[in-house]
């Protein structure tokens, strides 16, 4: 099995547990295994960065990783709990509970203000008014905002916007942070601040995997693996 190197005090409880998972697309002559029996497992407390040319399995690990999809066979526990066993709407639940995400994109809603943009996430949690607001406002403080509570997405360069998604994927406190090339499209000055926002996290106890094609950006993980025909390359 590969597995995250850490020196977490809580090593070896496993935040994302995948045995054996296969992903098949397709049948017959259309067959296509996007996944061939991997195994990972990452611990609570790890940085890991996973790296792979196009076509590798990385994204579809990812998908599967965030919830976003099933396994065709194998099994995938998050934080515990085995996905195959989830119908969607306990798997929506499971995804706003344990999981955040940051994209190469941003993804904000471009007429809602930053604040309001990291309060969404937790709308869908049902926490209350007041609770949200408060809340969002520390996570933007938390990640250098906190002057740019009611800036909209136009308002702000893209590091800043990149801040605004980071604040908005923490704010439900997630077991485990999902990055998908998130410094994609940022300069290289923008890169090391999201980067040196990143490793903040994990040093205060945030599991991290983050999705690259950059040694560099993959270079600031504990751990990185690298993904070959739809498994972890030896």
């Amino acid at each position: 099995m590969a597995e995250a190197s850490t020196t977490s005090p809580a090593a070896n409880q496993a935040v994302a547990e995948l045995f054996n998972v296969c992903k098949v697309y397709g049948t017959g002559d259309t067959e296509v295994r996007a996944l061939n029996g991997l195994t990972l497992k990452v611990n609570r407390g790890d940085y890991l960065a996973v790296m792979g040319t196009s076509g590798s399995g990385k994204s579809t690990a990812m998908n599967i990783i965030g919830c976003l999809d099933r396994p065709t066979s194998g099994s995938y526990k998050l934080n515990g709990t085995a996905i195959e066993h989830l119908n969607d709407d306990e798997l929506t639940d499971l995804r706003n509970k344990e999981l955040g995400f940051v994209f190469q994109q941003f993804h904000l809603l471009p007429q809602l203000s930053a604040i309001d943009n990291v309060m969404l996430p937790m709308i869908y949690a049902g926490v209350p008014n007041e609770e949200r607001r408060e809340r969002a406002k520390a996570a933007l403080e938390r990640v250098g905002l906190g002057s740019r509570l009611e800036n909209k997405p136009n308002q702000l360069s893209g590091g800043q916007q990149q801040r605004v998604a980071v604040a908005r994927a923490i704010i439900n406190n997630p077991a485990l942070l999902l990055a998908d090339e998130p410094t994609g499209a940022l300069d290289s000055r923008t890169t090391k601040e999201v980067l040196d926002l990143f490793e903040a996290l994990h040093q205060g106890g945030m599991t991290v995997v983050i999705v690259t094609h950059e040694d560099d950006v993959a270079a600031r993980a504990q751990q990185v693996v690298q993904f070959r025909d739809g498994a972890i390359a030896p």
